[in-house]
């Protein structure tokens, strides 16, 4: 069995997908379309522009997935379909690169959706008020029992529950700041603060949750081709009406990566092709399911590999 996942912010760098572009008519066509749906050459950005302005959250969303679809587009080229897998799932904003993939939404629909949680997810909180780390060395619970301890008045919580020894938390800075020293002190191997400009995953983006859930409401949503394992759940859905919940959900619920793909490689998935910019997610899932095989599908030359 077989799974496709899509990566999410953090992957993005200047230049991908311009291989898969020159070298598929199928996949230059994705940022064509992503151009005309969002009304400006995001694909000149990806492809030329600087890092810091791809970086920006409402640009590297689309991006991001834009990329990834144009990946998934170019294993089409070559006969591989949305059938070869049994299960999609992305990290986070990778969660709309896999409905796109699989027919849910179109991918105009999700350009300018990714565009506007992008927008509605820097405006939620002030710049400098919210903040990130990644706990190295704890596992999940022991990190959301000392994010519990310590918020006090403020927010800080489990956003990302990444794999076994990597967990992210978010919420107001100074209270991650504290929950990061104090994970430290619990045996943490580090606790790093992230470059990041939100604190995305965290209760603080209610804001940005309900932008989605009003434009989520004015957008066709199709039953996925296979079954899509949703992050805020962990576990497959199909129903069109808790595919829109669970996106809206995820805006400010956990990124339950950890439990997915152990879910999936339970339920029998032996490969898992990440579909897009990076690697990132590669070495989460080796950490996570150790028997399990690992592709990477973001240039032509990975597309080789696999017909080899």
């Amino acid at each position: 069995m077989r799974a496709f996942v899509f990566p999410g912010q953090g992957a993005q760098a200047v230049g991908m997908g311009r291989e898969l572009a020159e070298v598929y008519p199928a996949a230059r066509e994705v940022f064509e379309q992503v151009d005309e749906a969002l009304g400006e050459k995001l694909s000149d950005l990806i492809w030329n522009g600087d890092i810091e302005t791809l970086t920006l959250t409402q640009n590297a969303q689309p991006a991001l997935m834009a990329t990834s679809v144009a990946a998934f587009r170019a294993l089409e080229s070559e006969g591989i379909t949305i059938r070869d897998a049994n299960f999609v799932a992305g990290h986070s904003l990778g969660e709309y690169s896999a409905l796109c993939v699989a027919g849910a939404l179109t991918l105009e629909d999700t350009a300018r959706l990714l565009r506007l949680r992008g927008q509605a997810m820097q405006e939620a909180v002030p710049v400098g008020q919210g903040a990130m780390a990644a706990i190295l060395g704890l596992d999940f619970a022991t990190v959301d029992h000392i994010a519990r301890e310590v918020a006090g008045e403020e927010v800080v919580q489990a956003a990302n529950d990444n794999d076994p020894g990597q967990v992210v938390i978010s919420g107001h800075k100074e209270a991650v700041e504290r929950a990061a020293a104090a994970m430290k002190e619990a045996g943490a191997k580090r606790a790093l603060m992230l470059p990041v400009s939100a604190p995305f995953h965290s209760v603080l983006m209610q804001p940005a949750a309900a932008v989605m859930a009003n434009a989520l409401a004015g957008v066709d949503i199709q039953p996925p081709a296979v079954p899509l394992v949703a992050n805020v759940r962990a576990e497959a859905v199909t129903e069109p009406g808790a595919i829109r919940r669970l996106l809206v959900e995820q805006v400010t619920g956990t990124v339950r990566w950890r439990e997915s793909i152990a879910n999936m490689a339970g339920a029998g998935v032996t490969e898992f092709w990440e579909i897009g910019a990076g690697k990132a997610l590669s070495g989460m899932i080796k950490r996570i399911a150790k028997d399990v095989t690992v592709r990477n599908v973001g240039a032509p030359a990975d597309i080789v590999a696999l017909k080899g």
